[in-house]
């Protein structure tokens, strides 16, 4: 399969299963702030491998309120486009005097290596933290935070990953706060994290 085929029949698949996990994960209606209401068991504690290339915990990552997704760098569309999101809001926050930190962690560790996940992060935002590791550990991650993902497809180069889209908006002390779905806007992340925040 080339890699425009790869990504032209991933995007709409990508989305259409994140779609359906998203569904599932969306535990109950809105929340305080709009945001919706988090099942208490997502979300907990990780090691992982940063894009400096040091072990790192939860505890090291999530030092301050924190917009963490899950994805690959080789995604067709989907993830550079929540983390675009992703990284606006972060930058509508800061003008508003809330600190958020952007947070992308790799389903795919076999080549999102420690380099690869810098600079794709890089290319969204200078505060973004890019996390890898081993399998063991993004499955563990992952699994903390009800992420869905296996790879779609055989090709040895360009295959594809089915994966959830949520962004979890979490907080060092209270953990998962709050979830985004895909079609919320920057602004809408930025208003809802920025009210959770202030009430917190």
């Amino acid at each position: 399969m080339s890699k425009t085929i790869a990504i032209v029949a991933g995007a709409a698949m990508v989305a259409m299963v994140g779609g359906t996990i998203a569904a599932i994960q969306w535990h109950g209606g809105d929340g305080p702030c709009g945001v919706a209401r988090v099942d208490a068991a997502i979300g907990g504690p990780f090691e992982l491998v940063s894009e400096t290339g040091g072990t790192v915990t939860d505890a090291d990552v999530i030092t301050e309120p924190a917009l963490i997704y899950f994805g690959y760098t080789f995604c067709p569309d989907v993830c550079p486009l929540d983390l675009a999101r992703n990284a606006a809001a972060v930058d509508i926050l800061a003008e508003q005097g809330v600190s958020v930190t952007p947070v992308f962690i790799t389903i795919d560790p076999a080549r999102d290596t420690v380099d690869v996940v810098k600079d794709y992060t890089d290319s969204f935002h200078p505060r973004m933290i890019g996390l890898t590791g081993s399998s063991a550990q993004v499955a563990a991650a992952a699994g903390a935070y009800q992420a869905y993902y296996e790879r779609a497809d055989d090709d040895p180069e360009y295959y594809l990953m089915h994966h959830s889209t949520l962004t979890y908006l979490v907080m060092p002390q209270n953990g998962v706060v709050g979830i985004f779905k895909r079609p919320a806007s920057a602004d809408e992340v930025a208003q809802r994290t920025a009210c959770i925040v202030q009430t917190s």
